[in-house]
């Protein structure tokens, strides 16, 4: 994932959806050159934007309220709990906290650099 302020979105995911750090490397000009950040047993990566060979192919989104062609998922035990946590640290909340009908509880939100998040209890690990 690209973030046009890295550092702060690093900051953000860690404070409102309980990501932890598990290796971030600076780069010369203030951004993140590479972050890798654990969540349960999952793992994104993420880093500033940038005019390299991958930049070229995915960038962060070109305004907080762009319409992004993928978004990420995340199981949670305690989706409520979650929902608040980052409501409270400024999410935009695209889809309210909501019982599914196909099973589970969770909500969708957008980040401060646009991408979104889907968290929920609905595990379709546990559903074969």
């Amino acid at each position: 994932m690209r973030y046009k302020d890295a550092p702060a979105a690093i900051e953000w995911l860690c404070d409102a959806l309980g990501f932890e750090r598990r290796l971030v490397v600076p780069d010369d000009g203030g951004g993140i050159a590479h972050a890798q950040l654990t969540f349960g047993n999952g793992m994104i990566m993420l880093g500033s934007d940038r005019d390299d060979a991958f930049g070229s192919v995915q960038r962060a989104p070109a305004s907080a309220d762009a319409v992004v062609t993928q978004s990420v998922y995340l199981i949670v035990d305690d989706p409520d709990a979650h929902y608040r946590r980052a409501v409270d640290a400024g999410a935009q909340v695209v889809m309210p906290i909501r019982d599914e009908d196909y099973g589970g509880r969770g909500f969708t939100i957008r980040d401060p650099g646009g991408h979104v998040w889907t968290l929920g209890s609905y595990d379709p690990w546990a559903d074969g």
